[in-house]
């Protein structure tokens, strides 16, 4: 299938992944792949997304804020303390067992963008929103797969994150599919 994406649709998975690797997420999600899009800006479906108002950094910063940091938070040391944890101890031995500063070298290593590594695996979801991506390309009868059926597909599934923020921005299939139609000057005879 992978073979009939196009060059931008294929940067947009590529994209998708950096994404989550930005994000420190360990799962590459629809809205991952939604971020691919926005992140290639130029492509019919960043054209499309952008007349509608949508942008990266507005979706980025949604994302943050409903799926939250994937990476455990620092825990609040009074709340261990009641569960009779002494947090400094637990310091105290993880450097003795590991170094002087071992749990800073992590923080450390996240602040400088050192996220996941290695393989992050597309979510069942997002694994159907390149399947559905297929179906719209020859549901629309074109030979290849661009970045405009990706985004046609996470509409069309409708329950990912990344079509539940799509429709909160009052972005809709029928609306997408006339305005990519038009982009792409193939608009069906009315006549």
């Amino acid at each position: 299938m992978f073979e009939r994406f196009t060059h931008p649709a294929r940067e947009v998975v590529v994209g998708a992944q950096a994404q989550a690797r930005l994000l420190e997420h360990t799962y590459i999600g629809t809205e991952h792949l939604l971020l691919g899009l926005l992140a290639e800006g130029t492509s019919v479906a960043g054209r499309v997304l952008a007349a509608r108002g949508v942008d990266l950094e507005t979706v980025r910063s949604e994302i943050v804020r409903i799926v939250g940091p994937v990476s455990p938070a620092q825990p609040d040391a009074e709340a261990l303390e009641v569960l009779g944890i002494d947090l400094d101890a637990v310091r105290r031995k993880v450097e003795e067992t590991f170094g002087p500063g071992a749990l800073d070298r992590t923080r450390a290593a996240r602040r400088r963008g050192c996220g996941p590594r290695g393989h992050i695996p597309f979510t069942p979801r997002s694994k159907k929103i390149l399947e559905l991506s297929l179906r719209e390309a020859l549901r629309l009868r074109h030979n290849y797969i661009g970045t405009e059926h990706i985004l046609l597909a996470i509409l069309r599934e409708g329950q990912g994150l990344a079509a539940q923020m799509l429709a909160r921005a009052g972005v809709d299939h029928a609306t997408v599919e006339q305005r990519i139609l038009e982009e792409l000057g193939t608009l069906p005879d009315t006549g």
